[in-house]
């Protein structure tokens, strides 16, 4: 086992503070990461709290990492040494389901292997997350990060910002298409620029007016304030429909 320093907590009462964990040593498959930036995800902070049910402690939160691989098993094939890859929600799942076998691991008949707050396939063995210097993970489970990006901004591409990529794509969102943001916070801005980037004409909705301005410099064409009541009257059947049985129903992301 690898001694790896961290910060974590103990139990749902505790501070934030530094101790040290444990990795596995990588074995023929794995990569040993050593990270440069984890993203803060409000989750870490509902999960450190035990304000989610089945909190795993002691507890090293963060699911948002970005690093350089420094160690590849002797049967990786995708990656080597020097790689800069990405590690999201999720570490292992059980490969042969259904789910699995067609590509969606994250509903894993077995449940997958959460980054942090989870086990190993074992059952036994805790996983721990991105707020620590160094992980151990499976070549299968990691993303390419490319040399043009920022790796500070980066990070949060891989909870916030697959969450808002990954419906805009499943419902066809398109050029010219009228999509409406609910909110403007972590999730929300993301979904601003990368709707954006879609060619879609993007409309934030929000009860905090405050926002406009910043909704608009993200790329946002229209800015809707939903503590007026005669926001929703005059806004209906405006957006686009994710579904020909729902005419008024809009598409959104949540924050």
């Amino acid at each position: 086992m690898l001694e790896i320093p961290a910060y974590g907590v103990t139990s749902a009462k505790a501070p934030l503070a530094p101790f040290f964990t444990e990795r596995r040593r990588p074995g023929p498959h794995d990569l040993l990461v050593e990270i440069h930036y984890c993203g803060v995800c409000h989750s870490d902070i509902h999960q450190a709290r035990g304000e989610w049910s089945a909190s795993v402690f002691p507890m090293v939160p963060g699911h948002e990492i970005v690093g350089t691989v420094v160690e590849a098993g002797h049967k990786v094939e995708k990656w080597k040494v020097g790689d800069t890859v990405g590690i999201g929600c999720f570490v292992d799942s059980c490969r042969e389901c259904e789910a699995c076998m067609a590509g969606e691991e994250q509903f894993c008949e077995q449940g997958m292997s959460q980054t942090y707050n989870s086990y190993e396939r074992d059952g036994r063995t805790p996983t721990y997350g991105g707020y620590s210097t160094c992980i151990t993970v499976d070549e299968n489970y990691v993303l390419r990060i490319p040399e043009s990006i920022p790796l500070e901004r980066a990070a949060p591409l891989l909870c916030a910002g697959i969450t808002t990529y990954s419906p805009l794509c499943q419902f066809g969102v398109k050029a010219g298409d009228n999509v409406a943001i609910v909110g403007l916070g972590g999730l929300g801005h993301m979904a601003v620029k990368l709707a954006k980037a879609m060619g879609a004409k993007v409309t934030v909705l929000s009860h905090s007016p405050a926002k406009r301005q910043d909704a608009l410099r993200l790329g946002a064409d229209d800015f809707v304030t939903t503590r007026h009541e005669e926001a929703f009257e005059k806004n209906a059947c405006r957006f686009d429909s994710s579904s020909t049985q729902y005419p008024c129903s809009t598409t959104t992301t949540p924050t």
